[in-house]
């Protein structure tokens, strides 16, 4: 028997020959029907097949020795940016030095003048308009009485009204208003505090700081450590003509860099349950006209990854280089981003104790003293969330989907048309019978 034959028994597609066939106008209905039909699913396939979804994992992090960074832009209307210090802690109560920065502060005119911008200084130390350059050479001006600061310009020297007040809270001592410091006599350091009195201040930027639990903190003057506390020369913001208060808006507050826009509609559309790129503070404001008032917002921190697809092609590994400038970290030339969510808890109290009877919870009570000033302490999570683009379907999974879509239309389409027909046939025979 020739191997043609073998094959032909073996044929699960028989077919009819041309005179057997009978065309209907209902079958070609159904065949325009279900070509339709076969288009739109197999649109859909090939649609759901280029999706991309951001799938969400939940891990340990087991990230050590990292860094992280936190950009903020707070305006504090009713104090002045000569007063305002800023502080970084971290859990053991320890000043971290070494903190990579580029905060600025912003002089505001008056509320009652419109709050506007009067200038920007870079918070650094030695900056070029505070070195006396008009001085002798040979000047070492004194510390009265305290050792000089080791980054002063001239070892061994206070040279200028800053160096001075940094040697004095070196010692944990009061500086006030500089009254007897012949440096600080030479620039009108009381003269331009008095001058200032009036205006605000916002400070804006980032800081890069180590990844542990710890706290950054505004509050009024010059800080020490004296023993194990941490203090703050509060004598100029007491001694005032004007009252000053920590009345402050938070514009802007992130942990990490900014998600880009796209992506966060991205994920929020994938993800409407969540909000990963808001951050929680932006836009708060707290209105206070009592000098002794402390805010405090307790942060709990969760780091987050962003991973684009296609990312382990040149994915070589997550590095955590501390020279990179403030804004590019934790940014990979892949697209991926290493950044932070957080949640956040407030709460503010005077420092005079009492109760929140004003507010209708008499059975709160707050403990007398304290620091004015405005506290975010942060908590990391040891939980972290990976947000990875997949899609959902491979290849095969699409070419097997499209069969499926083809060959069910068809077997439908033809179980629908065979019904039609049989009707039909079986209408007519009726008829004919009653003729």
């Amino acid at each position: 028997m020739p191997a043609k034959s073998r094959f032909t028994r073996l044929d699960a597609f028989t077919k009819t020959v041309e005179d057997a066939r009978i065309r209907t106008t209902s079958g070609g209905v159904v065949t325009i029907v279900s070509l339709i039909v076969v288009l739109f699913l197999a649109w859909g396939e090939w649609a759901d097949y280029r999706k991309i979804v951001i799938h969400p994992e939940l891990i340990v992090d087991k990230g050590r020795g990292e860094r992280m960074e936190i950009h903020l832009n707070i305006t504090f209307p009713r104090i002045p940016c000569e007063l305002l210090t800023l502080d970084v802690m971290d859990v053991s109560g320890e000043q971290q030095h070494g903190v990579m920065h580029g905060v600025n502060k912003v002089r505001l005119r008056p509320q009652s003048e419109g709050g506007a911008d009067i200038d920007v200084k870079a918070m650094a130390l030695h900056s070029s308009d505070e070195t006396a350059t008009h001085l002798d050479p040979n000047y070492c001006g004194p510390c009265y009485g305290a050792t000089a600061p080791s980054n002063a310009a001239k070892p061994g020297c206070c040279n200028t009204c800053d160096e001075v007040r940094e040697a004095y809270a070196q010692a944990s001592w009061a500086f006030g208003r500089g009254e007897g410091v012949e440096q600080c006599q030479r620039e009108h350091y009381s003269e331009r505090l008095d001058e200032q009195r009036a205006e605000g201040c916002r400070i804006e930027g980032g800081l890069r700081v180590n990844k542990v639990v710890g706290n950054f903190h505004f509050a009024p003057g010059r800080s020490f450590s004296n023993g194990n506390m941490h203090v703050h020369d509060l004598k100029n913001y007491w001694e005032s003509s004007v009252s000053h208060s920590f009345t402050h808006t938070i514009h802007h507050l992130r942990f990490g860099p900014q998600l880009p826009d796209n992506l966060g509609k991205k994920m929020s559309k994938n993800m409407p349950w969540t909000n990963h790129h808001g951050n929680p503070l932006d836009g708060t404001n707290q209105q206070t006209d009592d000098p002794n008032y402390n805010y405090m917002y307790f942060v709990k921190i969760v780091p987050t990854s962003y991973l684009p697809l296609g990312w382990e092609k040149t994915f070589a590994g997550f590095r955590d280089d501390h020279s990179a400038d403030l804004g590019s970290f934790g940014q990979g030339n892949d697209g991926s981003v290493e950044t932070h969510q957080y949640s956040v808890t407030s709460h503010k109290r005077s420092l005079a104790g009492g109760d929140d009877a004003a507010e209708g919870h008499q059975e709160r009570l707050h403990a007398k003293g304290g620091i004015p000033g405005v506290f975010f302490s942060y908590d990391i999570s040891p939980m972290k969330v990976i947000n990875r683009e997949e899609q959902p379907k491979t290849f095969a999974g699409f070419l097997a989907g499209l069969c499926a879509v083809i060959g069910g239309t068809l077997t439908v389409a033809a179980a629908v048309d065979r019904g039609l027909f049989e009707g039909a046939t079986r209408l007519r025979k009726l008829r004919s019978k009653d003729l």
